[in-house]
């Protein structure tokens, strides 16, 4: 089976994950945000050995430290979506923009797409394009496990901003009701940034996206 701990990082708090197989004890880091010491420090107490990269989405909060990551690992990238290029290729302007230090661009080694598969060790997790947030975002999904990572689509109570450049409110909206919701009210999510929830409980309580919206 699969499983995942959640690492904080970077001053915006943002949720990297370490998602392993527990067979296997091969590990995925999902948004290396930053601070790679604590990340390789967690990876080191969970026992696990990180195997590869997993990109959600291309602001520098989710994928800063990522250049970085898999050239000291030398491990594959895998993610986001391709249509968020111009936010990987604008890293350093994005480093100016918040006050990170030296972020570099990179290359995915895999761009993902709508229903793509990314395994660890072992397990597999299903890619979903949700668009919105960024225009290349993608979600993903361990239905086993019941658990989904989903960036920074949706969070407890509340949903991604949209007012960066081709973001756009009601494609974001689609992509958490008619992409996200259907996978199963008991479906965990980890966020982009704050506490788990579920898709059930967002879906009867999100004051943006829910039933009652």
């Amino acid at each position: 089976m699969i499983q995942a701990s959640i690492v904080p990082v970077t001053p915006f708090e943002q949720n990297c994950s370490i998602v392993w197989c527990d067979r296997t004890k091969k590990a995925a880091v999902v948004d290396p945000g930053g601070d790679l010491d604590r990340i390789l420090a967690a990876a080191k107490k969970l026992g696990v050995t990180i195997e590869k990269i997993l990109i959600t989405h291309g602001h520098i909060d989710h994928a800063g430290g990522t250049a970085k990551l898999a050239r000291e690992l030398g491990v594959p990238v895998e993610g986001p979506q391709r249509e968020d290029r111009f936010w990987i290729d604008g890293m350093p302007q994005q480093s100016k923009m918040f006050g990170f230090p030296d972020v570099e661009s990179f290359e995915p080694d895999r761009w993902l797409e709508d229903g793509d598969t990314v395994t660890v060790g072992e397990e597999t997790l299903r890619v979903i394009h949700t668009p919105g947030h960024t225009p290349g975002h993608v979600v993903f999904v361990h239905a086993d496990a019941r658990l989904a990572i989903v960036g920074d689509v949706l969070f407890a109570g509340s949903i991604g901003r949209t007012d960066f450049p081709r973001g756009d409110h009601q494609t974001l909206i689609r992509s958490i009701r008619n992409k996200l919701f259907p996978l199963g009210d008991d479906i965990v999510f980890i966020p982009g940034h704050g506490p788990t929830s579920t898709f059930g409980d967002e879906r009867r309580r999100n004051p943006y996206v829910g039933d009652q919206a």
